[in-house]
């Protein structure tokens, strides 16, 4: 916490959660000069023909929005214009590994609340309009230049019947011009408008920011999947009525009262939180390997290569337990602390791992949520 971090400009992280998070801009000059292999526009093309994978391209024509969503036919890509255009590709760390990895320098805040790293690619006059995000955004630029402009944390009035959230108006009140490695911070809710001066990438590190209703909503479900009432409703001192459609008060009485006997306390959110925050979203699938190795054999494989978590995963823990993917993990409190490890660091050395830990490894091995060795696999 103590320690400068180069891509925060050398602040600290204690300093920049203290001075910026969710406060105020920071602009950092060269944050990030070497971002391994460019994910350009024909690497986000690729992806964006896939199924798998959220893509979206947004074009402006004559003050009009376009907006297709992916899988994008080649044929359509290839119909694009020389200006005035945006490929945005999602979570791009589930599929390049060195994306990943520049996704997971941001270790100073909590995994819970790192959401991807986007892509997009512009040509010149690139843009998605003025707008606003609910969520913190860190906005690398890699190659070429961009030109923000930052307007107000007010100004929230959208374009009526535009099919993109862009602001029916906006005034700059800054201007920066990012170039190659430059990374602009802002807080949510500030209203910005970033314009393509050449063609190029911006890499955004975006975070989650649930709103009550949808937290409250799934913690419904939650619920509905772990509570069980005992009873059955009962009216044995039923008597006659003159108006049968009319739902009765001993009826709401009674109904009230078996519904005061759901609970739930600090453990029960924390569990739902391990879940829910863990689960991975709705187009993303696992595999397990093509030819899987049986448990004596993985146990032995495990202990010499280590393993890894797959790009598409996430660990999270509380003190009290572990979750890979939306699922309670069965673990011993004596492992607690290598699971932890795990999760923090996204792989564990063989010499970490103990004999508890091999039937949930196991299993999450069977089911595609990691894979042996320690070193990262190849782009896919």
């Amino acid at each position: 916490m103590k320690t400068p971090i180069s891509f925060l400009g050398g602040l600290t992280a204690e300093q920049f959660l203290s001075e910026y998070w969710q406060k105020k801009p920071l602009l950092v000059r060269g944050a990030f000069p070497d971002v391994g292999p460019h994910a350009d526009l024909a690497v986000l093309s690729a992806l964006a023909q896939r199924d798998d994978v959220e893509s979206r391209l947004i074009e402006s024509r004559a003050g009009r929005w376009f907006v297709e969503s992916g899988p994008l036919r080649p044929s359509r890509l290839a119909r694009l214009p020389e200006s005035d255009w945006t490929l945005l590709v999602q979570n791009v760390n589930h599929h390049l590994p060195h994306i990943a990895d520049l996704l997971w320098q941001f270790d100073f805040l909590p995994y819970a609340r790192i959401d991807d790293l986007m892509i997009s690619y512009a040509p010149p006059g690139g843009t998605v309009g003025p707008h606003f995000d609910s969520y913190d955004v860190f906005l690398l630029q890699v190659g070429g230049r961009k030109r923000w402009q930052i307007g107000s944390p007010d100004n929230q009035r959208l374009q009526e019947g535009a099919p993109i959230k862009v602001l029916d108006s906006f005034t700059a009140l800054d201007t920066w011009e990012l170039a190659h490695g430059d990374m602009l911070y802002l807080p949510p809710k500030l209203s910005h408008y970033g314009v393509a001066l050449d063609a190029g990438m911006t890499y955004s590190v975006g975070f989650r920011a649930p709103t009550v209703q949808e937290m409250a909503t799934q913690f419904l479900v939650h619920l509905q999947d772990s509570i069980c009432l005992d009873g059955m409703y009962a009216d044995p001192g039923l008597r006659p009525v003159d108006a049968p459609a009319r739902i009765g008060d001993d009826m709401v009485e009674q109904v009230a009262a078996m519904l005061e006997r759901i609970h739930w306390d600090r453990d029960t959110v924390a569990d739902f939180l391990g879940r829910y925050l863990s689960e991975p979203k709705p187009h993303v699938f696992y595999e397990g390997p093509d030819a899987a190795l049986d448990f004596d054999a993985f146990a032995d494989a495990v202990v010499e290569q280590g393993i890894r978590l797959d790009l598409k995963s996430q660990i999270l823990f509380t003190d009290d337990a572990v979750y890979a993917n939306g699922e309670r993990l069965e673990t011993g409190a004596e492992d607690a602390a290598r699971w932890q490890q795990f999760g923090n660091a996204r792989h564990l050395a063989g010499a970490a791992v103990s004999d508890g830990m091999l039937d949930a490894l196991y299993e999450g091995y069977e089911a595609g949520y990691w894979q042996l060795g320690e070193s990262r696999p190849a782009a896919d």
